[in-house]
This record gives C-alpha cells, sequence and structure tokens, in this order.
C-alpha cells in the first residue's frame, strides 16, 4: 500500500560527514521518513518550498518546462524501494498522443522526485515498506538550537545513524 507524503522541510542532520549533512523529511502515514539529499538539492526543495524564482531555471525547472512542452504531465512520484540503506523513487508520467495515453514510468533518486513534485504540485507517496524500515516518530526529530549551523534550513538530528559504518547506506550523501 503507499501513502501520500508531505514534505515537513529541508533540514540539516547528522550523517556520515557528521552535523551539517543536508536533509529532507517527509511525513507518511503519523511518520517522519528522512531522506539525506546534496546541498544543491537541498536549495532547490528550499527555493520550490518557498516558491523563490532562481535567476536561471534550475535542472528540475527545466525539466518540468520541456515535460510540459511536449503535451506531458508529471502523475506522481513514487518513493517504493529501500535497498541496503539506498531509497528508490518513480516518476509516473503520461502524455496524449492523437487521442491516445501512453504512460511513462521513469527511474530517480527521490530528491529529483520531490523536487519535480514541490514544483509541480504532484503528489508524492510511499510505500509501507519504506515506511516500516526507515520512518521514525515526530519526537525522534527535534529541532537543534545550534548557534553554528548557518542558513534558512532547520536543523534535525537523524536518529537513525549511528556509526560510519550505517551511513554508507543513505540515499544522496554526495558530498
Amino acid at each position: 500500500m503507499e501513502h501520500e507524503a508531505t514534505v515537513e522541510g529541508v533540514g540539516v542532520g547528522v550523517g556520515e560527514e557528521g552535523a551539517g549533512a543536508p536533509v529532507v523529511l517527509l511525513r507518511a502515514r503519523e511518520q517522519l521518513v528522512p531522506i539525506f539529499v546534496s546541498g544543491d538539492q537541498a536549495q532547490s526543495m528550499q527555493l520550490a518550498i518557498e516558491n523563490e524564482p532562481f535567476e536561471r531555471p534550475l535542472t528540475h525547472d527545466l525539466l518540468i518546462e520541456m515535460i510540459s512542452e511536449f503535451g506531458a504531465a508529471i502523475d506522481r512520484v513514487r518513493i517504493d524501494d529501500l535497498s541496503d540503506g539506498t531509497f528508490y523513487a518513480k516518476i509516473d508520467a503520461e502524455q496524449y498522443v492523437d487521442g491516445s495515453r501512453k504512460n511513462a514510468v521513469f527511474d530517480a533518486r527521490p530528491s529529483d522526485g520531490v523536487a519535480i513534485a514541490l514544483r509541480d504540485d504532484c503528489p508524492v507517496v510511499i510505500s509501507d515498506e519504506v515506511i516500516d524500515e526507515a520512518g521514525r516518530p515526530p519526537e525522534a526529530f527535534e529541532p537543534d538550537e545550534d548557534p553554528d549551523v548557518e542558513g534558512d534550513l532547520n536543523s534535525f538530528t537523524d536518529p537513525t545513524f549511528d556509526s560510519a559504518e550505517d551511513s554508507d547506506d543513505t540515499e544522496d550523501m554526495d558530498f
């Protein structure tokens, strides 16, 4: 079963590189699912959340514009697998050509999928299996009042991170 998710925020967590690892928190089924992302992905998501235009189109903006120009639409983003600590996502799209509907499914990083969904206002869904494995109760994520953390991002500590051995198993650690 799949559950619609909302983006609770983009923040800074504790990851392989220590404090300061960008993370997006998704809420589904009364749980928060933390997904570590790159700094660029975090910035892209934050700009979309704040509805802030960038000077030039970012990659996600360009992709949405191209899809629209070709007469297609993104239906939803699915985060449907978690294997060895790596999250996997799919983007479901459709296109009408000569009155016929053509469906397409694209493999994607969850961070790209979420950034696109925020811009295109399409749903993000997460499978029960992913929530069962990676979801944590909201109280596990307490905002950190660390004055050394800069920027507009909220600061969170990821309780799923226990050691450097585990950190290799987190999606999108592109630092």
